[in-house]
């Protein structure tokens, strides 16, 4: 998409100098990228200890076996 933008040249020029950008789209791209990706990480940690899940650790740890792997197992082993 293409925009329009009035950003302070200085600031533009030392993105692109600390991520080694050429492009000033490639640097603004990747500064909105990592500033999306701060914020998501932030608004996970401000849910840390709010969530209650209600899950049976043992239970989930336990494997279920499948008839078909069993089945499977059977036949390899008659050939």
């Amino acid at each position: 998409m293409r925009t329009t933008l009035d950003l302070p040249e200085e600031l533009i020029n030392e993105a692109r100098r600390v991520l080694g950008f050429k492009s000033k789209t490639d640097t603004v791209v990747l500064s909105l990228t990592e500033l999306v990706r701060r914020r998501r990480i932030e608004e996970l940690k401000a849910l840390a200890g709010q969530v209650k899940l209600h899950i049976d650790l043992e239970a989930s740890r336990r494997r279920v076996k499948s008839t078909a792997r069993r089945t499977r197992r059977k036949g390899a082993a008659a050939t």
